[in-house]
Protein backbone atom coordinates (compact mmCIF):
# COMPACT_ATOMS: atom_id res chain seq x y z
CA UNK A 1 0.00 0.00 0.00
CA UNK A 2 1.37 3.32 -1.07
CA UNK A 3 1.04 5.34 1.90
CA UNK A 4 1.08 9.12 0.28
CA UNK A 5 0.27 10.51 -3.39
CA UNK A 6 3.56 11.74 -3.57
CA UNK A 7 5.31 7.99 -3.31
CA UNK A 8 2.44 6.78 -5.62
CA UNK A 9 4.03 9.40 -7.97
CA UNK A 10 7.41 8.18 -7.77
CA UNK A 11 7.06 4.77 -8.17
CA UNK A 12 4.86 5.40 -11.64
CA UNK A 13 7.33 7.74 -12.94
CA UNK A 14 10.63 5.36 -12.25
CA UNK A 15 8.51 3.20 -14.15
CA UNK A 16 7.96 5.72 -16.87
CA UNK A 17 11.98 6.29 -16.91
CA UNK A 18 12.55 2.54 -16.87
CA UNK A 19 10.03 2.12 -19.95
CA UNK A 20 11.84 5.22 -21.88
CA UNK A 21 15.29 4.04 -21.05
CA UNK A 22 14.84 0.15 -21.79
CA UNK A 23 15.89 0.43 -25.31
CA UNK A 24 18.54 2.76 -24.17
CA UNK A 25 19.97 0.16 -22.12
CA UNK A 26 19.50 -2.63 -24.39
CA UNK A 27 21.56 -0.86 -27.31
CA UNK A 28 24.54 -0.13 -25.33
CA UNK A 29 24.92 -3.89 -23.76
CA UNK A 30 23.96 -5.48 -27.53
CA UNK A 31 25.44 -7.72 -27.88
CA UNK A 32 25.75 -9.91 -24.95
CA UNK A 33 24.97 -13.19 -26.74
CA UNK A 34 25.14 -15.08 -29.64
CA UNK A 35 22.96 -13.89 -32.92
CA UNK A 36 21.28 -15.92 -35.43
CA UNK A 37 21.36 -14.98 -39.28
CA UNK A 38 18.03 -16.76 -40.69
CA UNK A 39 19.24 -18.01 -44.66
CA UNK A 40 15.83 -18.81 -45.80
CA UNK A 41 17.21 -21.51 -48.49
CA UNK A 42 19.17 -24.84 -48.30
CA UNK A 43 23.26 -24.69 -47.83
CA UNK A 44 25.57 -24.09 -50.72
CA UNK A 45 23.49 -21.65 -52.53
CA UNK A 46 24.67 -18.07 -52.74
CA UNK A 47 22.70 -16.52 -49.99
CA UNK A 48 24.42 -19.15 -47.73
CA UNK A 49 27.41 -18.33 -49.28
CA UNK A 50 27.35 -14.48 -48.56
CA UNK A 51 25.65 -15.19 -44.90
CA UNK A 52 28.80 -17.21 -44.05
CA UNK A 53 31.30 -14.65 -45.02
CA UNK A 54 30.09 -11.54 -43.68
CA UNK A 55 29.03 -13.72 -40.41
CA UNK A 56 32.63 -14.58 -39.87
CA UNK A 57 33.74 -11.16 -39.97
CA UNK A 58 30.63 -9.94 -37.97
CA UNK A 59 31.74 -12.47 -35.29
CA UNK A 60 35.16 -11.57 -35.18
CA UNK A 61 34.08 -7.65 -34.67
CA UNK A 62 30.63 -8.14 -32.82
CA UNK A 63 32.47 -10.34 -29.90
CA UNK A 64 29.59 -12.59 -30.10
CA UNK A 65 29.10 -15.69 -32.71
CA UNK A 66 26.74 -14.85 -35.51
CA UNK A 67 25.58 -18.24 -36.05
CA UNK A 68 24.10 -19.12 -39.72
CA UNK A 69 20.59 -20.91 -39.08
CA UNK A 70 18.73 -22.35 -42.98
CA UNK A 71 15.61 -22.52 -42.70
CA UNK A 72 14.55 -23.38 -46.05
CA UNK A 73 10.93 -23.55 -48.16
CA UNK A 74 8.09 -21.90 -49.60
CA UNK A 75 10.80 -20.06 -51.85
CA UNK A 76 12.07 -18.20 -48.72
CA UNK A 77 8.73 -17.48 -46.81
CA UNK A 78 9.49 -20.00 -44.35
CA UNK A 79 12.58 -18.25 -42.84
CA UNK A 80 11.42 -14.76 -43.27
CA UNK A 81 8.45 -15.53 -41.05
CA UNK A 82 10.31 -16.91 -38.61
CA UNK A 83 12.15 -13.48 -38.30
CA UNK A 84 9.12 -11.54 -38.85
CA UNK A 85 8.05 -13.49 -35.45
CA UNK A 86 10.76 -13.20 -33.61
CA UNK A 87 11.90 -10.52 -30.66
CA UNK A 88 12.91 -7.30 -32.10
CA UNK A 89 15.95 -7.41 -30.13
CA UNK A 90 18.63 -7.80 -32.72
CA UNK A 91 19.24 -11.32 -32.27
CA UNK A 92 17.34 -13.06 -34.97
CA UNK A 93 18.12 -11.32 -38.44
CA UNK A 94 17.28 -12.23 -41.80
CA UNK A 95 19.68 -12.60 -45.29
CA UNK A 96 17.44 -12.65 -48.06
CA UNK A 97 18.07 -11.87 -51.75
CA UNK A 98 16.51 -10.38 -54.31
CA UNK A 99 13.33 -13.22 -54.04
CA UNK A 100 12.41 -11.65 -50.56
CA UNK A 101 9.90 -8.42 -52.24
CA UNK A 102 8.74 -10.53 -55.50
CA UNK A 103 7.60 -13.33 -53.29
CA UNK A 104 6.01 -11.25 -50.82
CA UNK A 105 3.96 -9.24 -53.49
CA UNK A 106 2.62 -12.57 -54.57
CA UNK A 107 1.92 -14.15 -51.90
CA UNK A 108 0.06 -10.58 -50.34
CA UNK A 109 -1.97 -10.70 -53.88
CA UNK A 110 -3.03 -14.59 -53.40
CA UNK A 111 -3.77 -12.95 -49.71
CA UNK A 112 -1.83 -16.51 -47.94
CA UNK A 113 1.62 -14.47 -46.97
CA UNK A 114 2.15 -15.28 -43.52
CA UNK A 115 3.92 -11.66 -43.03
CA UNK A 116 4.17 -8.21 -44.69
CA UNK A 117 7.29 -7.00 -45.77
CA UNK A 118 5.97 -3.20 -45.57
CA UNK A 119 5.31 -3.56 -41.62
CA UNK A 120 6.91 -6.64 -40.29
CA UNK A 121 10.73 -5.73 -40.84
CA UNK A 122 13.34 -3.44 -40.67
CA UNK A 123 15.62 -3.11 -43.08
CA UNK A 124 19.32 -2.96 -41.72
CA UNK A 125 21.39 -2.96 -45.16
CA UNK A 126 21.88 -4.28 -48.99
CA UNK A 127 25.43 -6.08 -48.22
CA UNK A 128 26.34 -7.27 -51.73
CA UNK A 129 25.06 -6.80 -55.21
CA UNK A 130 25.31 -10.01 -57.10
CA UNK A 131 24.51 -10.38 -60.83
CA UNK A 132 21.74 -12.36 -61.44
CA UNK A 133 21.84 -15.12 -64.72
CA UNK A 134 19.71 -16.78 -66.62
CA UNK A 135 21.54 -20.48 -67.18
CA UNK A 136 20.60 -23.45 -69.62
CA UNK A 137 21.60 -27.23 -69.63
CA UNK A 138 24.29 -27.40 -72.69
CA UNK A 139 21.69 -29.58 -74.35
CA UNK A 140 19.83 -27.39 -75.20
CA UNK A 141 20.22 -26.19 -79.31
CA UNK A 142 20.32 -22.22 -78.35
CA UNK A 143 23.22 -19.86 -77.44
CA UNK A 144 21.27 -16.99 -75.72
CA UNK A 145 17.33 -16.61 -74.53
CA UNK A 146 16.65 -15.02 -78.31
CA UNK A 147 17.54 -18.51 -79.51
CA UNK A 148 15.56 -20.59 -76.61
CA UNK A 149 12.54 -18.23 -77.34
CA UNK A 150 12.73 -18.94 -81.39
CA UNK A 151 13.36 -22.42 -80.59
CA UNK A 152 10.14 -22.79 -78.84
CA UNK A 153 8.01 -21.14 -81.26
CA UNK A 154 9.33 -23.15 -84.16
CA UNK A 155 8.65 -26.50 -81.57
CA UNK A 156 5.52 -26.33 -80.25
CA UNK A 157 5.44 -29.56 -78.86
CA UNK A 158 8.87 -29.38 -77.54
CA UNK A 159 8.67 -29.53 -73.04
CA UNK A 160 11.15 -27.85 -71.86
CA UNK A 161 10.89 -27.20 -68.23
CA UNK A 162 12.70 -24.14 -65.75
CA UNK A 163 13.28 -24.40 -62.61
CA UNK A 164 12.51 -21.64 -59.49
CA UNK A 165 13.48 -21.45 -55.79
CA UNK A 166 9.60 -21.61 -55.25
CA UNK A 167 6.40 -19.84 -56.00
CA UNK A 168 6.96 -15.99 -56.47
CA UNK A 169 10.72 -16.76 -56.55
CA UNK A 170 12.47 -14.34 -58.75
CA UNK A 171 13.19 -17.47 -61.63
CA UNK A 172 8.99 -17.55 -61.51
CA UNK A 173 8.51 -14.54 -62.06
CA UNK A 174 10.91 -13.72 -65.08
CA UNK A 175 9.83 -17.26 -66.21
CA UNK A 176 6.40 -16.23 -66.56
CA UNK A 177 7.09 -12.76 -68.11
CA UNK A 178 9.83 -14.10 -70.57
CA UNK A 179 6.56 -16.52 -71.60
CA UNK A 180 4.14 -13.80 -71.87
CA UNK A 181 6.51 -11.67 -73.51
CA UNK A 182 8.05 -14.03 -75.94
CA UNK A 183 5.02 -16.29 -76.53
CA UNK A 184 6.05 -18.99 -75.55
CA UNK A 185 5.25 -22.01 -73.22
CA UNK A 186 7.06 -23.46 -70.67
CA UNK A 187 6.80 -26.10 -67.33
CA UNK A 188 7.37 -24.33 -64.09
CA UNK A 189 9.02 -26.31 -61.44
CA UNK A 190 9.77 -25.46 -58.33
CA UNK A 191 12.98 -26.47 -55.50
CA UNK A 192 14.11 -25.64 -52.13
CA UNK A 193 17.10 -24.23 -52.79
CA UNK A 194 19.38 -23.14 -55.27
CA UNK A 195 21.54 -26.24 -54.83
CA UNK A 196 19.21 -28.75 -55.37
CA UNK A 197 18.32 -27.00 -58.86
CA UNK A 198 21.16 -26.69 -59.73
CA UNK A 199 21.58 -30.27 -60.17
CA UNK A 200 18.38 -31.01 -62.24
CA UNK A 201 19.70 -28.82 -64.38
CA UNK A 202 23.25 -30.75 -64.87
CA UNK A 203 21.48 -33.55 -64.89
CA UNK A 204 19.31 -32.14 -67.78
CA UNK A 205 15.87 -33.05 -66.13
CA UNK A 206 15.30 -29.11 -66.01
CA UNK A 207 16.49 -27.14 -69.12
CA UNK A 208 16.29 -23.80 -68.04
CA UNK A 209 16.73 -21.87 -64.43
CA UNK A 210 18.50 -18.73 -63.36
CA UNK A 211 20.15 -17.53 -59.88
CA UNK A 212 22.88 -15.15 -58.87
CA UNK A 213 26.05 -15.69 -60.75
CA UNK A 214 28.15 -17.33 -57.46
CA UNK A 215 25.76 -19.97 -57.81
CA UNK A 216 27.05 -21.49 -61.28
CA UNK A 217 29.75 -19.68 -62.03
CA UNK A 218 32.07 -22.51 -61.56
CA UNK A 219 29.70 -24.88 -64.03
CA UNK A 220 29.87 -21.93 -66.92
CA UNK A 221 33.37 -21.85 -66.72
CA UNK A 222 33.88 -25.44 -66.93
CA UNK A 223 31.21 -25.67 -69.59
CA UNK A 224 28.84 -28.26 -68.09
CA UNK A 225 26.20 -25.10 -67.67
CA UNK A 226 25.31 -22.30 -71.02
CA UNK A 227 24.70 -18.92 -69.87
CA UNK A 228 22.24 -17.21 -71.90
CA UNK A 229 21.59 -13.89 -70.47
CA UNK A 230 21.89 -11.67 -67.69
CA UNK A 231 19.37 -9.68 -66.07
CA UNK A 232 21.61 -7.33 -64.99
CA UNK A 233 21.60 -3.74 -66.63
CA UNK A 234 24.84 -3.80 -68.06
CA UNK A 235 27.04 -7.00 -69.06
CA UNK A 236 29.52 -9.18 -66.00
CA UNK A 237 32.95 -8.32 -66.26
CA UNK A 238 33.55 -11.64 -65.56
CA UNK A 239 31.12 -12.96 -68.15
CA UNK A 240 31.73 -10.23 -70.60
CA UNK A 241 30.32 -12.35 -73.66
CA UNK A 242 27.36 -12.98 -71.79
CA UNK A 243 24.60 -10.48 -73.24
CA UNK A 244 21.69 -8.47 -70.74
CA UNK A 245 18.23 -9.31 -71.16
CA UNK A 246 17.68 -5.99 -72.61
CA UNK A 247 20.22 -6.57 -75.62
CA UNK A 248 18.44 -9.39 -76.31
CA UNK A 249 14.94 -7.82 -76.33
CA UNK A 250 13.39 -8.71 -73.28
CA UNK A 251 13.62 -5.16 -71.33
CA UNK A 252 11.39 -6.32 -69.13
CA UNK A 253 12.95 -9.14 -67.37
CA UNK A 254 15.84 -6.53 -66.50
CA UNK A 255 16.33 -7.22 -62.30
CA UNK A 256 19.19 -6.35 -60.55
CA UNK A 257 20.63 -9.16 -57.74
CA UNK A 258 21.12 -8.54 -54.14
CA UNK A 259 21.57 -10.08 -51.07
CA UNK A 260 20.38 -8.11 -48.07
CA UNK A 261 20.11 -7.89 -43.64
CA UNK A 262 16.49 -7.17 -42.22
CA UNK A 263 15.44 -7.73 -38.92
CA UNK A 264 12.32 -7.96 -37.18
CA UNK A 265 10.07 -4.83 -36.96
CA UNK A 266 10.42 -2.43 -33.85
CA UNK A 267 14.16 -3.27 -33.53
CA UNK A 268 15.50 0.04 -31.63
CA UNK A 269 17.01 2.14 -34.24
CA UNK A 270 20.35 1.73 -32.15
CA UNK A 271 20.62 -1.84 -32.63
CA UNK A 272 19.92 -1.35 -36.67
CA UNK A 273 22.65 1.11 -36.72
CA UNK A 274 24.80 -1.09 -34.79
CA UNK A 275 24.22 -3.52 -37.57
CA UNK A 276 24.22 -1.86 -40.38
CA UNK A 277 27.61 -0.19 -39.61
CA UNK A 278 28.78 -4.17 -38.72
CA UNK A 279 27.97 -5.07 -42.06
CA UNK A 280 29.28 -1.97 -44.12
CA UNK A 281 32.45 -2.68 -42.02
CA UNK A 282 32.67 -6.25 -42.88
CA UNK A 283 31.62 -6.14 -46.53
CA UNK A 284 34.97 -3.68 -46.80
CA UNK A 285 36.93 -5.98 -45.13
CA UNK A 286 39.78 -6.87 -47.58
CA UNK A 287 39.52 -10.09 -46.78
CA UNK A 288 35.80 -10.26 -47.31
CA UNK A 289 35.82 -8.31 -50.63
CA UNK A 290 38.29 -10.68 -51.66
CA UNK A 291 35.97 -13.77 -51.14
CA UNK A 292 33.05 -12.04 -52.33
CA UNK A 293 34.88 -10.93 -55.76
CA UNK A 294 35.35 -14.61 -56.46
CA UNK A 295 31.55 -15.09 -56.24
CA UNK A 296 31.35 -12.50 -58.79
CA UNK A 297 29.88 -10.58 -56.03
CA UNK A 298 30.18 -6.27 -55.53
CA UNK A 299 30.20 -5.14 -51.76
CA UNK A 300 27.74 -2.52 -50.98
CA UNK A 301 26.80 -1.74 -47.67
CA UNK A 302 23.86 0.23 -47.89
CA UNK A 303 21.96 2.50 -45.41
CA UNK A 304 18.49 1.13 -44.66
CA UNK A 305 16.68 3.98 -46.27
CA UNK A 306 18.65 2.72 -49.55
CA UNK A 307 17.62 -0.93 -49.16
CA UNK A 308 13.77 0.18 -48.97
CA UNK A 309 13.95 2.50 -52.28
CA UNK A 310 15.17 -0.93 -53.87
CA UNK A 311 13.06 -3.47 -52.28
CA UNK A 312 9.94 -0.71 -53.16
CA UNK A 313 11.48 -0.35 -57.12
CA UNK A 314 11.55 -4.11 -57.27
CA UNK A 315 7.97 -4.54 -55.66
CA UNK A 316 6.18 -1.86 -58.13
CA UNK A 317 8.47 -3.45 -61.12
CA UNK A 318 6.30 -6.74 -60.86
CA UNK A 319 3.54 -6.01 -59.06
CA UNK A 320 1.06 -6.05 -62.20
CA UNK A 321 2.94 -9.27 -63.82
CA UNK A 322 2.46 -11.27 -60.29
CA UNK A 323 -1.13 -10.05 -60.27
CA UNK A 324 -1.70 -10.84 -64.11
CA UNK A 325 0.18 -14.08 -63.62
CA UNK A 326 -1.90 -15.33 -60.57
CA UNK A 327 1.61 -16.79 -59.36
CA UNK A 328 1.21 -19.67 -56.70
Amino acid sequence: MFTSKRQLAVVMLTGALALITSPIVLAQTYPSKPIRMIVPFPAGGTTDVVARIIALRMTESMGQPVLIENRAGAGGAIGADLVAKAAPDGYTILMHNLTFPLSSVAQTLNKRSPFNVDTDFAGISIAVYVPFILTANPGVPAKDLREVAALLRANKNLQYNYGSTGPGSAVHVLGETFKRDAKVDMEHVAFKGAAPLKQELLSGRIQICGDQLSTSLAEIRAGTLKAIATTASRRIAVLPDVPTVRELGYPDLELEGWNGLFAPAKTPRDIIDRLQREVVAAVRHPDVVKRLNDLGAEPAGSTPAEQDAILRRQMDQFRAVIREMKLD
